[in-house]
């Protein structure tokens, strides 16, 4: 039986409207029910992730920020975090100015951007989660980040993709989260070790996780668990990866991939 089901929220979890289907709902919470750990694992700030949580009724430790962060939706304590440090954190800041493309930095569970533009306003309105303008983003870095997000359009981000990997090595963890998002966070910040750390405290073995994601920065947790599921809508590279690939997220995959693999062997065992 297995003991714990992480799922990311964009383009898996969520349909493309952004909803999570009372079906999918009803299905996490009957497997909750029956004794399983179910959590979000996403890139996503821990305000936003937290609304969903709620709309699921579970009530765990949630992995956000890629991965630099979890924390308990109960009390908001928080029990592992992974920072950008603040050499690396100018770096970035530098490299947006003159690039002079759009930055978003995440400290204190606080958005940020240097000016106000569309991309700020439409990702602060599909998250759900206000921002703050701070034209000096170096005066924050001091203090470190937990993310930095790159917007652009998708073939600058894989020229900077590479430019980042070359200049931060393994000191960084780089992933794209969407096609036009390219996510910078502390090396340890990633789903997969946040996973583990998450399953180490409940007594989980690895074996006995199911993860389920769609993009590129999920890699590393379907990598980690037991039985990794890419969507059917998930890239091409994740789906060589995963052990078992489901429907899509319009498609209720996450229902499907728990019916299939939670609740109908345990229905089997009950008859």
């Amino acid at each position: 039986m297995y003991k714990l089901i992480a799922i990311d929220l964009d383009g898996t979890l969520l349909t493309d409207e952004l909803l999570i289907t009372p079906r999918t709902i009803e299905a996490i919470q009957k497997v909750v029910e029956l004794g399983t750990v179910v959590t979000i694992a996403t890139g996503r700030m821990f305000p936003s992730a937290k609304l969903f949580a709620q709309q699921l009724g579970i009530n765990v430790p949630v992995i956000t920020y890629q991965g630099a962060i979890i924390k308990s939706i109960d009390d908001d304590e928080v029990m592992y975090e992974r920072l950008i440090p603040p050499n690396m954190a100018q770096k970035l800041v530098e490299i947006a100015r003159d690039k002079k493309i759009h930055l978003q930095v995440y400290q204190d569970d606080i958005l940020y951007a240097a000016s106000e533009n569309d991309k700020i306003i439409e990702y602060s309105k599909k998250s759900k989660v206000p921002y703050k303008i701070e034209p000096d983003l170096g005066k924050l870095a001091k203090l470190g980040f937990t993310k930095a997000l790159f917007i652009e359009e998708p073939a600058y981000l894989a020229t900077l993709q590479d430019e980042l990997r070359a200049l931060f090595g393994g000191s960084a963890h780089i992933a794209k989260s969407l096609v036009n998002y390219l996510e910078v966070t502390h090396p340890e910040a990633n789903k997969g070790s946040a996973l583990l750390h998450l399953a180490s405290n409940l007594g989980i073995d690895r074996t006995e996780i199911i993860a389920i994601g769609d993009n590129h920065n999920d890699i590393e947790l379907i990598k980690t668990a037991g039985l990794g599921i890419a969507m059917g809508n998930g890239v091409q590279e994740l789906k060589d990866l995963a052990d078992y690939i489901s429907l899509t997220n319009n498609e209720e995959g996450v229902l499907h991939a728990i019916e299939k693999f939670v609740l109908e062997p345990l229905g089997a065992m009950i008859e």
